[in-house]
């Protein structure tokens, strides 16, 4: 009698987060759909309109602000993924005085808030003349303790008579590298890509401080921008630049959702 009466206060509590949850973003979702004076007015028959979208669009620089996004997100994953290899190839396959030592350096930076270095990072950028530049804020974001911390975790796994029989074979390190390591551990490229693609297109802070000007500005800092006193009476626009903005990620988590979850178990049992 106690474990069903648990249960069914877990279920009843779980709805009622869910419904909390949804509210908002059901809101949102009315209010972008329907002109202004239905923003606090819910109606049934209220007239469904997408001129919002169109307004919204038309209002700011939003195409400008994707592209901004896809090129910062391209850096960052691509510098990542090169240098996170090299350094944890390295920590793997080479042993060398200081490694557990360098490692547990390499580490810390786990332990570090990315909050805290904010104004020191903004001082060297001011320093080097990259401020307001797309590379000014990829530029912290080029490596990771964690992508770091995950493939080294990864190749750790990886057979040695693999790496030996490629040696025999005459391989070099490079080779070793690309044909043995890399394509094993492509689950969980996969998987932190996802990740941080996901992270960098939210990220808001730190562009926020970098950018003064629309033209190096990503798609969140544009619509914090958009969303300002002048405009942000207008919650319709305001939520359909939102939606806008966040649909990219949600559609592509609907359509990939399945290679989503398989690429995270299988990082999870790496």
């Amino acid at each position: 009698m106690t474990r069903d009466l648990n249960r069914i206060l877990i279920g009843t509590l779980a709805l009622v987060l869910a419904g909390l949850w949804g509210l908002p973003f059901a809101y949102s979702v009315w209010t972008a759909f329907h002109p202004e004076i239905y923003a606090a007015n819910f109606k049934w028959n209220a007239p469904i309109t997408f001129g919002n979208f169109v307004e919204a669009w038309n209002s700011a620089p939003f195409a400008l602000y994707f592209v901004n996004t896809l090129i910062l997100i391209t850096i960052v994953l691509v510098a990542n993924f090169v240098l996170c290899t090299l350094v944890a190839y390295a920590f793997v396959r080479y042993r060398f005085r200081w490694a557990g030592f360098l490692f547990g350096l390499v580490m810390v930076q786990l332990l570090i808030s990315p909050e805290i270095l904010i104004v020191e990072n903004y001082r060297t950028l001011s320093q080097i003349g990259l401020t307001d530049t797309i590379i000014g804020i990829a530029l912290p974001y080029l490596t990771s303790a964690f992508g770091i911390f995950l493939l080294r975790q990864t190749f750790l796994t990886v057979p040695k008579s693999l790496d030996e029989a490629a040696q025999i074979e005459g391989a070099g390190a490079w080779r070793v590298l690309w044909t043995v390591y890399v394509p094993l551990a492509r689950p969980i490229y996969l998987a932190y890509g996802l990740v941080m693609i996901s992270f960098h297109w939210n990220n808001f802070l730190w562009p926020l401080i970098i950018t003064n000007s629309p033209e190096v500005r990503p798609v969140t800092v544009g619509l914090s921008v958009f969303a300002t006193v002048e405009s942000g009476i207008e919650w319709s626009l305001v939520n359909a630049a939102t939606l806008m903005t966040t649909a990219p990620l949600i559609i592509a988590f609907i359509i990939f959702q399945r290679q989503f979850v398989a690429n995270f178990m299988r990082a999870g049992i790496k």
